[in-house]
C-alpha cells in the first residue's frame, strides 16, 4: 500500500488553540519581537494579548499578490509549487480549504512539494521535518525555523496569494520569542535554566522557552569553543568552517538573551543545593537543569595510539585538518560506522588512497542488514575504497612522531598518513557518577516520557539518554540521532514550563556518501528479516526491517518520499505488517 500513490495516508493532527493564534507575521517574514509581561508571581509568563492586524503587511512596497491557479486546479489532498513573480509559494488544498506556505524546507532546502501531505501537516521527503499548513510552524525536526505563511483568498473561482516578498525569497521564518526581562540585576553565579552542552537538544530547548515566553535567564555551557553549529556536517562535508556550519548567528544569542559559555565543561552537579561545579572550581546555581552533553567518542586502545595524526572527529578543527592532512596523501580509517564511512565518502576523491578497516563482515550490517550493507560496500569499491574486514588495528607506527603505518590484527601493514577512528562512542556522563541522578550501566542517563530524570527539575537530552519509544511499546532506547536530539530539547523545555507534554515522535535519520542518500525511519533494533522492493544493484530501493510480523524501520536509496511515507503512518500509530510489504 505504500507504493500506490492514489492511497492517501490520513493522520489527525490536532494544534492547541494557543499554538494557532500565537504568531503572526511582522513584514520582514520573521516574526516580530514582542515584549511579554510577567503575571505576578515570580516565574510565571505568558505571552501578551496581541490582536491580529487585518493587514500583516505594513510596507506596501514588500507585498505582492498574484493569481495562481483557478479553484478546480487542485483536489483536495494535493500541494503545488506556485510562483509568485518574486517567489515562490507552496499552495496546498485540504478538506476543501487552501493554505499557502513557503515551498522549501528551512533545514536543508528540499522542496516540499516532493513531501508528504496528511491531515493538517506536511513532512519533508528528505530529512522528515513536519510543518503545519495553517501556521507554517515546525511541528517534527531537523531545522529551527518554521514556514512562512501566506494569505489567501478566493475571488471569481481563482486563487489569490498575497505575500510579502521578503518572506518568499527567505522562505524561512523564526517563532516569535520572549527577551529575558532584566538581566542587570541578575547575580552571576545563579541562572534559572542552566542547559549543559551546546548541541541540537539543548539549543532547541533554549529557544523553545523563549517561544514560550518565558523571560528569566537561560545559560548554556559546551566544552566547544564555538557556538552551536550543525555537527552532521562534519563528517559530510568535512571543509566546512564553524561560521557556515552555525545553527544560529551570533546576534541572535544577544537578541534572545540565550548567554552561551564556551569552553567551560562542568565537572559535577549537587543537586541537593542545585549547583553545576564547572572544571575551573566556577559554581553556578539554577532552578532548572538540562544535561545535554552527548556523547565521547572511543579511542583505539592499540599500540602507538598517541602517534600524532589520529583523529576523531570531534570538531569542526579535526575535520578541516584531516582535509588538509589526507589531499594526496593514504588515509586509513578505522571503524565503518555512519562517521567512518561518510569521512572514507568524502576523502576518496582528495586522498591518493583511502582504506577501511573494520571487524564485521559488511558495513552497517547491525544497522541496514547485510543485504543493503553489501550494496553500499560496492559502491564504495567502485569510488576506490579498499576495505579491510574481519580484522582490528593491532599497532600504528610512527616515523619521527608521526603517522606513517597501520598494522593489521591479520598481519596486513598499511601505508597510512593520517588515520580517523570511527569506532563509536560512549555517553560523556562520567561526571554525573556521584550526583544520585540514574544512569544506567551503559552510561546512560534514563528519563521518562517528559524526559525527566529520578531528580524533581533536573531534565536530559539527546546522545546521551534512554528514553520510553512510543513505537516499540515504550521500550528504553537511546536513539543518537539529529533529530531526536531536537524533539528531546523542545519536550524538555515545555516540561520545564509544566506542560505535561510527552514524546511520541518517530526517529527518522540519513547518511550521505558520494552525493547519494540512504533515508531511515523507526527503530531496527533486533529486526529478524529484510524485505527488499526495487534493485539493490541500482541503488534504487526500499528495505522493510521486520520483527516477526511487524515492519518497525524502513530503509531507502533514491525512492523519495517513501521514508517520510511511513513516518507518517508510524507517527499516526499505526501498524505496518509484514504481509503488506512482501
Amino acid at each position: 500500500f505504500l507504493f500506490a500513490p492514489a492511497v492517501e495516508v490520513k493522520i489527525e493532527v490536532v494544534i492547541p488553540e494557543k499554538e494557532r493564534s500565537k504568531e503572526e507575521m511582522s513584514p520582514n517574514g520573521k516574526a516580530s519581537p514582542l515584549v511579554y509581561k510577567v503575571n505576578g508571581t515570580a516565574r510565571h509568563y505568558h505571552l501578551e494579548e496581541h490582536p491580529i492586524a487585518s493587514n500583516p503587511y505594513h510596507n506596501p512596497k514588500d507585498v505582492v499578490e498574484a493569481s495562481v491557479c483557478h479553484v478546480k486546479d487542485l483536489e483536495n489532498g494535493q500541494m503545488r509549487e506556485v510562483d509568485l513573480g518574486c517567489g515562490k509559494a507552496l499552495l496546498i488544498k485540504e478538506s476543501g480549504e487552501f493554505h499557502a506556505v513557503g515551498h522549501k524546507c528551512p533545514h536543508y532546502g528540499a522542496p516540499l512539494v516532493k513531501g508528504v501531505l496528511s491531515k493538517g501537516r506536511v513532512r519533508c521527503p528528505w530529512h522528515g521535518a513536519c510543518f503545519n499548513i495553517g501556521t507554517g510552524d515546525i511541528e517534527d525536526f531537523p531545522g529551527l525555523d518554521s514556514l512562512p505563511r501566506f494569505q489567501v483568498k478566493i475571488e471569481k473561482e481563482k486563487v489569490y496569494i498575497r505575500a510579502s516578498k521578503q518572506a518568499l525569497q527567505t522562505q524561512r521564518r523564526t517563532k516569535m520569542m520572549a527577551k529575558c526581562i532584566s538581566l542587570s540585576n541578575y547575580n552571576l553565579s545563579s541562572t534559572n535554566v542552566l542547559i549543559i552542552g551546546a548541541g541540537a537538544a539543548g539549543l532547541v530547548c533554549a529557544e523553545t522557552l523563549r517561544q514560550e515566553g518565558f523571560s528569566d535567564r537561560i545559560v548554556m555551557c559546551t566544552m566547544d569553543r564555538h557556538l552551536p553549529y550543525d555537527r552532521p556536517k562534519l563528517s559530510k562535508s568535512m571543509d566546512s568552517h564553524p561560521e557556515q556550519i552555525a545553527l544560529r548567528p551570533k546576534e541572535f544569542f544577544r537578541t534572545y538573551d540565550i548567554e552561551v559559555l564556551t569552553e567551560m565543561q562542568v565537572a559535577a552537579v549537587d543537586v541537593k543545593n542545585k549547583t553545576a561545579v564547572f572544571k575551573d572550581g566556577f559554581k553556578m546555581e539554577y532552578n532548572k537543569l538540562l544535561i545535554a552533553t552527548g556523547n565521547t567518542p572511543k579511542a583505539l586502545s592499540c599500540k602507538g595510539k598517541e602517534v600524532e595524526n589520529v583523529f576523531n572527529i570531534r570538531t569542526p578543527e579535526d575535520a578541516n585538518r584531516v582535509v588538509k592532512l589526507a589531499t594526496s596523501k593514504n588515509v586509513v580509517i578505522v571503524g565503518a560506522s555512519f562517521l567512518g564511512m561518510e569521512v572514507a565518502a568524502y576523502l576518496a576523491e582528495r586522498a591518493h588512497s583511502v582504506s577501511l578497516v573494520e571487524l564485521e563482515e559488511v558495513p552497517f550490517k547491525k544497522f541496514f542488514g547485510e543485504r543493503v550493507g553489501r550494496a553500499v560496500m560496492k559502491m564504495f569499491e567502485s569510488n576506490r575504497v579498499k576495505f579491510y574486514m574481519q580484522t582490528e588495528v593491532s599497532e600504528l607506527r610512527e616515523q619521527e612522531g608521526k603517522l606513517k603505518e597501520v598494522v593489521l590484527k591479520s598481519g596486513k601493514v598499511l601505508r597510512a598518513d593520517v588515520c580517523v577512528v570511527g569506532v563509536g562512542a560512549v555517553p560523556a556522563t562520567g561526571f554525573l557518577k556521584q550526583s544520585g541522578i540514574t544512569i544506567d550501566s551503559k552510561g546512560f542517563i534514563v528519563v521518562n516520557k517528559m524526559m525527566q530524570t529520578n531528580i524533581p527539575g533536573v531534565f536530559a537530552a539527546g546522545d546521551a539518554v534512554t528514553f520510553p519509544l512510543a513505537l516499540r511499546n515504550n521500550k528504553k532506547v537511546n536513539v543518537p540521532h539529529w533529530q531526536m536530539a531536537h524533539m528531546h530539547g523542545r519536550i524538555a523545555a515545555l516540561n520545564m514550563l509544566a506542560h505535561g507534554m510527552e514524546i511520541s515522535t518517530v526517529p527518522y535519520l540519513w547518511t550521505a556518501m558520494f552525493g547519494k542518500s540512504i533515508r531511515y525511519v523507526g527503530h531496527g533494533e533486533g529486526f529478524d528479516d529484510v524485505v527488499i522492493q526495487g534493485d539493490l544493484d541500482e541503488l534504487k530501493f526500499v528495505a522493510f526491517y521486520t520483527k516477526s510480523d511487524e515492519v518497525v524501520a524502513v530503509a531507502s536509496m533514491n525512492y523519495d518520499p517513501i521514508v517520510s511515507k511511513v513516518a507518517e503512518v508510524l507517527a499516526a500509530g499505526r501498524t505496518i505488517r509484514k504481509r503488506d510489504v512482501e
